[in-house]
């Protein structure tokens, strides 16, 4: 079955990569006892990589000053070369500190690019009306989309206790490390009401519940907020709305009369491929939660309407 043949792949591909993350966490303890000048590389590392001192979080904001000092560890330190990968500037760290660390990165390593090239469903061109079971069935039966697939529902499985930042990040790194046909594909596939099977699988592929719901659902003006306090999300929110949303931005942002007019006009938004590829940009940030504009004041229900409308409906791209 499907799920069978993902479970066989899945296993195998956790059995290499948790194997390598505990040997190279193991390098790391024997460099920091090892006062031989490893640890006072490792400690600079620290600091320019962003880890905090209980080493259980890292965001490398600045990724080629962290790849260059890893470079300098893997030159001093052979024994740490298979742990480190130095070939761009964009490498995640992942293997070094597994889970413990990721790179805010929006660019695709070359070693992944190489990868997708090889694969056949990276060739398909895209078209539209996808059900989510054929195509989450043609990524299973995909190596390269199953291995991609496989890292993301290892953090985000429903049978283990969610941590939504750890999901969100997961399914950030998922869409990012795909190709555009690809990514567009598992966005905007859909399911007929009664297909319980395609409901499944649009849920695996789109985060839900852990990426996407919150307990209670925010306000979609609270999400907006949310988003403008992260670096990350708010240069995502800002390109989104650049692309998708011109008239919005440019016309009457802040006026509300014009906001009803715009709402009750579905006015559609550009949706032309930039628009779709901000659009998929938004997996793995707040932008994605589902929000409500439910129990809002009157004043601030046009514009929250507004912002559900921006964030959620598809009629943008149908």
């Amino acid at each position: 079955s499907l799920y069978s043949v993902f479970t066989v792949l899945f296993t195998y591909f956790t059995s290499i990569s948790t194997s390598q993350t505990t040997d190279c966490l193991h390098l790391r303890e024997q460099c920091i006892n090892a006062a031989n000048g490893c640890e006072s590389i490792w400690n600079v590392l620290e600091d320019i990589c962003n880890i905090s001192v209980l080493g259980n979080r890292c965001k490398a904001e600045d990724v080629i000053g962290c790849n260059r000092i890893i470079q300098v560890l893997a030159d001093e330190y052979p024994e740490f070369k298979n742990c480190v990968c130095t070939t761009d500037d964009f490498c995640s760290i992942a293997t070094l500190l597994g889970k413990q660390c990721s790179i805010n990165q929006d660019n695709i390593s070359t070693e992944t690019k190489l990868q997708w090239s090889l694969s056949a469903l990276s060739k398909q061109a895209y078209t539209a009306n996808r059900t989510c079971l054929d195509v989450n069935k043609e990524c299973v039966e995909d190596e390269v989309c199953n291995k991609q697939l496989s890292l993301y529902l290892k953090v985000c499985s429903v049978n283990k206790k969610c941590n939504m930042e750890e999901c969100q990040e997961a399914i950030r790194s998922f869409y990012q490390n795909m190709p555009f046909e690809v990514a567009q594909m598992m966005t905007f596939c859909d399911c007929i009401q009664a297909d319980e099977s395609c409901h499944r699988a649009k849920e695996l592929l789109h985060g839900k519940p852990c990426a996407v719901t919150a307990v209670p659902p925010p306000s979609c003006l609270n999400v907006i907020h949310m988003c403008e306090e992260n670096e990350l999300c708010r240069k995502k929110y800002t390109n989104f709305r650049s692309k998708c949303w011109r008239h919005v931005t440019k016309k009457c942002y802040d006026d509300e009369a014009c906001l009803e007019t715009l709402i009750k006009d579905d006015r559609p938004c550009s949706a032309n491929a930039d628009c779709k590829a901000a659009y998929i940009s938004n997996w793995g940030t707040v932008l994605r939660v589902e929000c409500t504009c439910q129990n809002l004041p009157p004043a601030e229900q046009s514009l929250c309407e507004l912002f559900h409308h921006m964030l959620h409906s598809k009629s943008c791209f149908s």
